[in-house]
């Protein structure tokens, strides 16, 4: 089996895969959805400054663009950082982990971003969970010993939903490139099918993509890309937006 499909049923033999064992699946579902209030439909993370630049333009550049700036950073950040917060055996650790992540975000557009959405996420997963961990994360924010990064919140909901981390670091994958590729509907002519097309070639890498982010140790993590920084600097002075950031 793929590292995916092991993290996600690590005790079943191919094809024995047991209901009980995707009791987690419903709820993470659920919260990856895009029905799922987090605001993120708004945002599309310095993507539209990089489609003013023409960087962007059509189905090939914007997979050029998907495996050349989205997909390391998934690599050797973003994954990373998740797992470091999934495993997080304390809320003090969780909240440092949380932190950190603030200071990687360069670009201040980036950084409400993030926390915008991971404060809308943990609000809307408050209404459907009962789960102490968020309960105690939310309370870490108003305490201002944490911030609220979307990375981390993504963290506790897999805590809160009991899924496995294989689960969790996938459906952050997923849902980074979808939120790009919808974005890119709005931004560049490119049709549902192009869209698609060019979404099936980034997921397409997750399994290799996920297992080389397990790799990744907490003092190398990381990944700085001017590209997107810039982007992101652009964009918070640009004359018109469609996005937020």
């Amino acid at each position: 089996m793929d590292t995916v499909t092991k993290a996600l049923a690590p005790e079943a033999a191919p094809g024995s895969l047991a209901v009980a064992e995707l009791s987690w699946l419903p709820f993470l579902l659920q919260a990856s959805d895009a029905l799922f209030p987090t605001g993120a439909y708004a945002h599309s993370l310095g993507f539209e400054e990089a489609v003013r630049l023409g960087i962007v333009r059509d189905e090939a550049t914007l997979k050029d663009f998907l495996w050349q700036q989205i997909i390391p950073a998934q690599e050797n950040h973003e994954l990373p950082y998740l797992r470091f917060a999934f495993e997080a055996a304390t809320l003090t650790e969780l909240c440092a982990v949380d932190w950190e992540i603030d200071a990687w975000k360069l670009a201040k557009e980036t950084r409400e971003a993030s926390v915008q959405l991971g404060v809308r996420r943990l609000k809307a997963l408050r209404v459907i969970s009962a789960a102490p961990v968020l309960a105690e994360f939310e309370s870490a924010i108003r305490e201002e010993r944490a911030i609220g990064h979307h990375l981390v919140v993504c963290a506790v909901q897999a805590k809160a939903g009991n899924a496995p981390l294989g689960a969790a670091l996938a459906a952050y994958y997923y849902q980074s490139m979808a939120a790009i590729c919808a974005a890119s509907l709005k931004l560049i002519r490119i049709g549902q099918e192009g869209c698609q097309r060019a979404l099936h070639s980034a997921i397409a890498e997750a399994d290799t993509t996920i297992r080389h982010s397990l790799a990744v140790e907490r003092g190398n993590a990381g990944w700085f890309n001017p590209l997107l920084e810039i982007a992101s600097m652009r964009h918070e002075r640009a004359d018109e937006r469609l996005f937020i950031s």
